[in-house]
């Protein structure tokens, strides 16, 4: 009842207003430069993310991969995509990009029907593969620069633009808002037992970010910087790569 409270229309404005002044008060970084004002309370968080990885995230990933078989974490993982769709299409619409809100709805229509609700990633075998977005990249098409580096509880590496986007996305999520309460907390459920296949699916690089490198706070940072700006087209690239999976990247939310 006080996460619903949270989320209503006057919660998420406060909530954006003090996000944007925090990251307003210290500046922009250049397109490849890091701006990390509050380092020391970020690598604090940094620390108790790494616990939490260490004692139940991997752990419960681990547990998750041995026990469910790939068929049926393929079919979560079709679940939890299909359920993205709505959000993405919604994001490619504030965005003016018509042409990927079309690919998006089609590969929706398609995988609800014959995909059997999402259950088959009919559309992929089909080439429509979707454009995946989120409120973040509709505030930087917007023209809302990055703000400051931050690394969240639980949700991990961020920007102030990024976590602005993030409490967007979750407090206005199409699919959280059109289900009722029971089916929007399977729907969650769900997303999270995806994250938990690609964390299994990863934990090679995961754990070799957070457990083996150096200073496993700037070998995330650098990375997550490095690969949100690449798929926003601040990089060499076209911003089409979704080789890099970010270790962090929001498992908690819908």
């Amino acid at each position: 009842m006080g996460l619903k409270n949270s989320f209503t229309p006057t919660g998420v404005r406060a909530g954006l207003i003090s996000l944007m002044l925090l990251g307003g008060c210290a500046g922009a970084a250049g397109p490849g430069g890091i701006n990390d004002p509050y380092e020391a309370s970020n690598r604090k968080v940094h620390e108790f993310n790494r616990g939490v990885d260490r004692a139940l995230v991997g752990p419960a990933s681990e547990g998750y991969g041995g026990v469910v078989p790939q068929p049926v974490q393929r079919v979560v993982g079709n679940l939890a995509n299909t359920l993205d769709l709505p959000g993405d299409i919604a994001n490619n619409l504030l965005q003016f990009r018509l042409g990927h809100a079309a690919e998006n709805t089609l590969r929706l229509a398609t995988n609800l029907t014959f995909g059997v609700g999402g259950l088959f990633d009919f559309s992929s075998a089909l080439g429509v593969r979707g454009k995946p977005t989120d409120f973040g990249e509709t505030l930087h098409v917007w023209g809302v620069g990055e703000g400051v580096y931050m690394e969240l509880p639980l949700a991990g590496p961020s920007t102030t633009r990024d976590t602005v986007g993030m409490v967007v996305d979750i407090a206005l999520n199409p699919v959280r808002l059109a289900l009722p309460e029971k089916e929007a907390t399977a729907a969650t459920a769900m997303k999270l037992f995806s994250r938990l296949g690609d964390r299994n699916r990863f934990s090679e690089t995961v754990e070799s970010i957070l457990y083996d490198s150096a200073d496993s706070y700037a070998q995330a940072r650098l990375l997550y910087l490095q690969n949100r700006r690449f798929q926003l087209g601040q990089g060499t690239g076209s911003g089409d790569d979704d080789d890099f999976i970010d270790p962090y990247e929001d498992p908690y939310a819908e």
